[in-house]
């Protein structure tokens, strides 16, 4: 139950800033939409169902979820995040076990989103 609720918390957290994402250009907005859409999806079908049927979901999300694709500005705007993420942690760490397990999970990261998920052309997110 708490976990339930908890889920709905994080999920509707997760939304409200992907939602100012869209406003500021510094905060991403696909990232926080996918934790979202995680959370919703765990926490309850309800919430889960009203988020898939935002336009949020089904301007920035949809497509990633229908084919594992996404535009290179997409692209470019998670990996810039996630990367100052890993930078901050990494610079403050004391631990090399710590630092070796961020830097792997930096070059995973480039690794995955390069070789699975594929880039759409502007012209090609428009189309579906």
């Amino acid at each position: 139950m708490i976990k339930k609720y908890m889920c709905i918390g994080l999920g509707l957290l997760c939304f409200g800033l992907g939602a100012v994402g869209v406003l500021l250009p510094l905060l991403p907005t696909t990232p926080f939409l996918l934790a979202a859409a995680f959370f919703f999806a765990r926490g309850s079908e309800k919430f889960n169902t009203w988020f898939l049927g935002t336009e949020l979901y089904k301007n920035h999300l949809e497509s990633f979820v229908s084919t594992r694709s996404m535009t290179f500005k997409t692209k470019a705007s998670i990996l810039a995040f996630a990367s100052a993420m890993l930078l901050l942690a990494f610079v403050f760490t004391n631990s090399i076990l710590a630092r070796v397990l961020i830097a792997g999970m930096f070059i995973f990261k480039y690794y995955y989103f390069t070789f699975h998920i594929t880039t759409l052309k502007k012209d090609e997110r428009a189309n579906e």
